[in-house]
Protein backbone atom coordinates (compact mmCIF):
# COMPACT_ATOMS: atom_id res chain seq x y z
CA UNK A 1 0.00 0.00 0.00
CA UNK A 2 2.80 2.25 0.90
CA UNK A 3 4.36 1.47 -2.47
CA UNK A 4 1.49 2.67 -4.16
CA UNK A 5 0.90 6.17 -2.15
CA UNK A 6 4.82 6.63 -2.76
CA UNK A 7 3.97 6.13 -6.19
CA UNK A 8 0.78 8.40 -6.99
CA UNK A 9 2.63 10.94 -4.92
CA UNK A 10 5.96 11.07 -6.86
CA UNK A 11 3.85 11.40 -9.91
CA UNK A 12 2.05 14.48 -8.68
CA UNK A 13 5.38 15.65 -7.39
CA UNK A 14 6.43 15.66 -10.74
CA UNK A 15 3.35 16.60 -12.64
CA UNK A 16 3.25 19.50 -10.80
CA UNK A 17 6.74 20.56 -10.96
CA UNK A 18 6.57 19.83 -14.65
CA UNK A 19 3.06 22.54 -14.61
CA UNK A 20 5.33 25.15 -12.83
CA UNK A 21 8.21 25.11 -15.57
CA UNK A 22 6.53 25.61 -18.16
CA UNK A 23 4.65 28.15 -16.67
CA UNK A 24 7.87 30.28 -16.73
CA UNK A 25 9.70 29.28 -19.34
CA UNK A 26 6.35 30.40 -21.47
CA UNK A 27 5.24 33.36 -19.32
CA UNK A 28 3.86 34.72 -21.80
CA UNK A 29 0.02 33.77 -22.59
CA UNK A 30 -2.07 35.07 -25.48
CA UNK A 31 -4.36 37.22 -22.47
CA UNK A 32 -4.28 40.87 -23.31
CA UNK A 33 -3.29 41.94 -20.04
CA UNK A 34 -0.58 44.41 -20.42
CA UNK A 35 2.39 43.75 -18.71
CA UNK A 36 4.67 43.07 -21.62
CA UNK A 37 5.99 45.76 -23.41
CA UNK A 38 6.46 46.19 -26.79
CA UNK A 39 10.12 48.03 -26.63
CA UNK A 40 11.14 45.21 -24.76
CA UNK A 41 10.20 42.33 -27.35
CA UNK A 42 12.37 45.20 -29.83
CA UNK A 43 15.10 44.71 -27.37
CA UNK A 44 14.88 40.75 -26.86
CA UNK A 45 14.87 40.15 -30.66
CA UNK A 46 17.80 42.16 -31.32
CA UNK A 47 20.07 40.55 -28.66
CA UNK A 48 18.53 37.01 -30.12
CA UNK A 49 20.02 38.11 -33.53
CA UNK A 50 23.55 39.31 -32.09
CA UNK A 51 23.40 35.59 -29.66
CA UNK A 52 22.72 34.20 -33.26
CA UNK A 53 25.49 35.94 -34.90
CA UNK A 54 28.33 35.40 -32.27
CA UNK A 55 27.49 31.54 -32.49
CA UNK A 56 27.89 31.56 -36.16
CA UNK A 57 31.41 33.27 -35.23
CA UNK A 58 32.25 30.49 -32.72
CA UNK A 59 30.72 27.64 -35.22
CA UNK A 60 33.37 28.90 -37.92
CA UNK A 61 35.99 29.46 -35.96
CA UNK A 62 36.01 26.45 -34.35
CA UNK A 63 35.46 24.48 -37.12
CA UNK A 64 38.60 25.87 -38.72
CA UNK A 65 40.92 24.60 -36.26
CA UNK A 66 43.03 21.33 -37.38
CA UNK A 67 41.42 19.82 -34.17
CA UNK A 68 37.89 21.06 -34.22
CA UNK A 69 36.22 20.78 -30.63
CA UNK A 70 32.99 18.87 -31.77
CA UNK A 71 30.80 19.56 -27.93
CA UNK A 72 32.11 23.03 -28.19
CA UNK A 73 30.68 23.12 -31.55
CA UNK A 74 27.92 21.26 -31.07
CA UNK A 75 27.24 23.44 -27.74
CA UNK A 76 27.34 26.55 -30.32
CA UNK A 77 24.64 25.25 -32.77
CA UNK A 78 22.32 24.78 -30.10
CA UNK A 79 22.62 27.80 -29.05
CA UNK A 80 22.27 29.28 -32.20
CA UNK A 81 19.31 27.13 -32.62
CA UNK A 82 17.83 27.93 -29.29
CA UNK A 83 17.98 32.09 -29.94
CA UNK A 84 16.62 31.58 -33.49
CA UNK A 85 13.16 29.55 -31.65
CA UNK A 86 13.37 32.29 -29.19
CA UNK A 87 13.10 34.92 -32.02
CA UNK A 88 10.31 33.15 -33.99
CA UNK A 89 7.91 32.61 -30.76
CA UNK A 90 8.38 36.34 -30.43
CA UNK A 91 7.36 37.30 -33.81
CA UNK A 92 4.46 34.63 -34.07
CA UNK A 93 3.15 34.25 -30.37
CA UNK A 94 3.65 38.24 -29.59
CA UNK A 95 3.48 40.20 -32.87
CA UNK A 96 1.61 38.47 -35.36
CA UNK A 97 -0.80 36.65 -32.97
CA UNK A 98 -1.25 38.95 -30.49
CA UNK A 99 -0.42 42.52 -31.14
CA UNK A 100 -1.37 43.34 -35.02
CA UNK A 101 -4.32 43.20 -35.65
CA UNK A 102 -6.21 42.03 -39.27
CA UNK A 103 -7.47 45.25 -40.93
CA UNK A 104 -10.06 45.03 -43.71
CA UNK A 105 -9.48 45.69 -47.45
CA UNK A 106 -11.72 48.79 -47.27
CA UNK A 107 -9.83 50.47 -44.68
CA UNK A 108 -7.37 51.37 -46.76
CA UNK A 109 -4.05 53.14 -45.54
CA UNK A 110 -4.49 50.57 -42.16
CA UNK A 111 -4.82 47.29 -44.52
CA UNK A 112 -1.93 48.28 -46.33
CA UNK A 113 0.34 48.86 -42.46
CA UNK A 114 -1.49 45.38 -41.66
CA UNK A 115 -0.20 43.69 -44.44
CA UNK A 116 3.31 45.35 -44.49
CA UNK A 117 3.86 44.73 -40.69
CA UNK A 118 2.29 41.11 -41.56
CA UNK A 119 5.08 40.75 -44.48
CA UNK A 120 8.26 42.05 -42.61
CA UNK A 121 7.32 39.54 -39.65
CA UNK A 122 7.30 36.68 -42.42
CA UNK A 123 10.58 37.56 -43.78
CA UNK A 124 11.92 37.65 -40.22
CA UNK A 125 10.29 34.29 -40.17
CA UNK A 126 12.21 33.31 -43.18
CA UNK A 127 15.44 34.76 -42.66
CA UNK A 128 15.57 33.10 -38.96
CA UNK A 129 15.30 29.69 -40.19
CA UNK A 130 17.89 30.39 -42.49
CA UNK A 131 19.98 31.87 -39.56
CA UNK A 132 19.25 28.13 -38.15
CA UNK A 133 20.75 26.51 -41.22
CA UNK A 134 23.69 27.99 -41.77
CA UNK A 135 26.32 30.28 -40.72
CA UNK A 136 25.84 32.77 -43.19
CA UNK A 137 26.26 36.14 -41.80
CA UNK A 138 24.13 37.62 -44.63
CA UNK A 139 20.76 36.16 -42.88
CA UNK A 140 21.82 38.11 -39.42
CA UNK A 141 22.59 41.22 -41.62
CA UNK A 142 19.08 40.85 -43.17
CA UNK A 143 17.47 40.04 -39.69
CA UNK A 144 18.64 43.65 -38.49
CA UNK A 145 17.90 45.23 -41.16
CA UNK A 146 14.09 43.77 -41.21
CA UNK A 147 13.71 44.61 -37.46
CA UNK A 148 15.17 48.25 -38.04
CA UNK A 149 12.08 48.51 -40.93
CA UNK A 150 9.24 46.37 -38.71
CA UNK A 151 10.20 48.93 -35.51
CA UNK A 152 9.57 51.83 -38.36
CA UNK A 153 6.37 50.29 -39.40
CA UNK A 154 5.22 49.48 -36.10
CA UNK A 155 6.60 52.36 -34.36
CA UNK A 156 5.07 55.09 -36.77
CA UNK A 157 6.88 58.50 -36.48
CA UNK A 158 9.29 56.77 -34.79
CA UNK A 159 8.32 57.28 -31.17
CA UNK A 160 8.15 53.82 -28.85
CA UNK A 161 5.58 53.09 -26.47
Amino acid sequence: MKKVISGKMVFVTTAVSLLVVASIVYSHCQIPCGIYGDSQRFDMISEHVTTIEKSMKQIEMLSATDKPNMNQIVRWVENKESHADQLSRIVTYYFMAQRIKPADKTHGKAYDDYVKKLTLLHKMLVYTMKAKQTTDLANVEKLRTLLVEFQTAYFPGGGKH
